[in-house]
């Protein structure tokens, strides 16, 4: 039988099938790999129960990694939506990581700054302005008064919502699929993850041709399985620079003619933006 996960939890999985029956499934073997979003083949076991056989080809695995192990967030996703908010404040550098998981794997991104109808906005709005000035999109709203803006940005996507804690998403994900709360109740129920109804990643069906994947807050985003050439070339504004370095090495932190320190210096290159790479790189 084929199927798509559409909830995550440990060794514990929700396929639906194309018919839109639900069956619980675990993986074959200790090891697990498999991710929301996955398209795979099971085997039933028994009433509503099967196993999972094999996974599909993946059009995007979005992933966090450390020196150590992998924490798969979601699979086949063609859109990533970062959600920050005006308070409490947010984590630039978990921004920019974020970002550059969604360039290695190709996906659009949006990021969504929530609360706007609050006094902090206008720091936040500083926050991100380096942002849209290099290309990313930016929209603001208030998840509590109105998300219709952000429908558009969904429409004929499967999407991701990633953020840390705090930054609204769950408000946003009720505002925009009025039943979430029963559905995840529901599946809170079928895998067995008690009140942490945030622990797992989970994928709603917004129309036809639409579909949003929710996962739980982040406060660290490991980019291990990056190497230095790719966090590179994923700052955008950095492009125009390689390979303009007097050294091919360049680390761009202290090395003499440095294109990328140049355009820093007069003010090209937002300072915090070479800040956040050095931070990352140095991780």
């Amino acid at each position: 039988m084929h199927g798509r996960i559409i909830a995550a939890h440990g060794r514990h999985y929700l396929a639906e099938t194309p018919d839109g029956e639900i069956i619980e499934c675990v993986p074959r073997g200790k090891k697990s790999d498999i991710a929301c979003g996955d398209m795979i083949e099971f085997k039933m076991t028994g009433t509503d129960q099967g196993v999972v056989e094999c996974i599909s080809p993946r059009r995007s695995l979005l992933y966090r990694s450390d020196a150590y192990k992998q924490k798969l967030i979601a699979a086949n996703v063609t859109q990533l939506i970062i959600v920050v908010a005006s308070e409490p404040s947010f984590n630039d550098e978990l921004l920019a990581r974020c970002l550059l998981a969604g360039h290695e794997q190709h996906l659009e991104m949006v990021i969504v700054l929530n609360k706007s109808d609050l006094p902090q906005v206008a720091a936040a709005r500083a926050q991100l302005a380096p942002y849209e000035k290099i290309g990313y999109r930016v929209m603001e709203l208030s998840a509590k008064q109105n998300v219709e803006p952000l429908m558009p940005y969904l429409d004929g996507h499967l999407s991701v919502l990633v953020g840390q804690s705090g930054m609204g998403k769950s408000t946003l994900i009720n505002a925009l699929i009025p039943e979430a709360q029963a559905a995840t109740r529901e599946i809170s129920t079928v895998l067995d993850s008690g009140k942490h109804t945030t622990t797992y990643a989970k994928l709603y069906h917004l129309n036809a041709t639409s579909d949003l994947i929710d996962c739980p807050g982040v406060q660290l985003f490991g980019l291990h399985h990056l190497d230095f050439a790719t966090l590179e070339r994923n700052f955008p504004e950095f492009l125009p620079y390689l390979g303009e370095c007097r050294f091919a090495n360049c680390s761009h932190s202290h090395e003499p003619d440095c294109a990328i320190r140049k355009a820093t210096d007069e003010g090209i290159i937002n300072r915090r933006r070479l800040e956040l790479f050095q931070q990352i790189v140095g991780r």
